[in-house]
């Protein structure tokens, strides 16, 4: 009987400790391309408190730093061709981040599906630095 109580508590114990590891702790993550893919280069970006992405930033910026969401040329182009622009579908993203907080499953949107994926492989990145409360950006290799 005493054996079966001792295995059960530490059963228990290391349920517990494996739960505690998921835990993200408070700070910002940022994640990002290690490439600029037609001249932008995707980042990620999230602030954590008490476990709980508060806020997020997904967009991607050119080589002298401008973002893609402020070029309003590019918006009247790829909204004209694919309905959406990155303006609209960096949002869309970053919402259903925040309302599945660290369920990285994301709904890709027409017009904007490379996008959407590497926004699913960013966030996963992003997420895991913060359980692990490590503030590096972290450059994410694209899929060949």
């Amino acid at each position: 009987m005493h054996k079966k109580i001792i295995s059960l508590c530490f059963i228990i114990f290391f349920v517990l400790l494996s739960g505690c590891g998921n835990k993200m702790k408070d700070g910002y993550y940022t994640a990002e391309m290690s490439e600029f893919s037609h001249g932008w280069k995707e980042y990620v970006c999230i602030q954590v408190k008490d476990d709980t992405i508060v806020s997020a930033e997904f967009n991607a910026k050119d080589e002298s730093g401008f973002i893609k969401a402020w070029d309003n040329e590019y918006m009247r182009n790829m909204s004209t061709i694919e309905g959406t622009y990155p303006n609209k579908y960096t949002r869309e993203y970053v919402q259903q981040l925040m309302d599945g907080q660290k369920n990285t499953q994301v709904d890709i949107l027409t017009g904007a599906t490379h996008s959407g994926e590497n926004f699913a492989k960013l966030i996963v990145v992003a997420i895991e630095q913060a359980q692990k409360g490590d503030s590096t950006t972290v450059l994410v290799v694209p899929e060949k």
